[in-house]
């Protein structure tokens, strides 16, 4: 059974960072977006982010790497065609379900001063309409919210999705609030 959390978790920031959907992990727990049967492990030393409750896992919880398509997922809610712009790629999430992002949760997830992150774009129609890499600065929280407020300021942005420069690993989506 799935424990139930809103995709739009209270955080206090200007822009929500958005985990994957109770329903998706379900799905990636059993097969994940290339195909593959999910194949949980402990993790003893912990750290990598967990994507499907925003944070870093602790050593000794069970987790999985999965091949994850986001915008794939995103076409699918919302009828968009992304095409050749559809990526997918490796996250980490928990074997079992979880209660999604802590409720007391501030500042965006994966965030330390110095890491660099690209922050694309995507058009309702799926297409990448730009992007930028972002290294994120002393106020962690005041460069992501530039980042996105800039991104938002294009009409044709739809959401963004912030990935790692150093894999290429998806970590979050913000969607434009008023199709949020």
């Amino acid at each position: 059974m799935t424990t139930p959390y809103t995709r739009t978790a209270p955080a206090r920031t200007a822009h929500t960072p958005l985990p994957i959907a109770p329903a998706v992990l379900a799905e990636l727990r059993e097969r994940d977006d290339a195909g593959r049967p999910c194949a949980p492990f402990v993790d003893h030393e912990g750290g990598d982010p967990l994507r499907c409750c925003l944070r870093p896992v602790a050593p000794g919880e069970r987790i999985a790497l999965v091949s994850y398509a986001p915008l794939r997922r995103w076409a699918t809610e919302t009828g968009a065609r992304p095409g050749a712009y559809d990526e997918q790629g490796p996250v980490f999430i928990h074997a079992e379900p979880c209660a999604g992002p802590s409720q007391g949760r501030s500042g965006y997830p994966f965030s330390r001063q110095g890491a660099l992150r690209t922050v694309r774009r995507y058009s309702a129609e799926g297409h990448i309409v730009g992007g930028r890499l972002l290294e994120i600065p002393e106020d962690e929280e005041q460069g992501f919210d530039a980042a996105f407020d800039e991104a938002f300021a294009d009409p044709r942005v739809a959401l963004v999705h912030v990935r790692a420069v150093e894999y290429g690993c998806f970590h979050f989506e913000v969607r434009r609030r008023d199709t949020a």
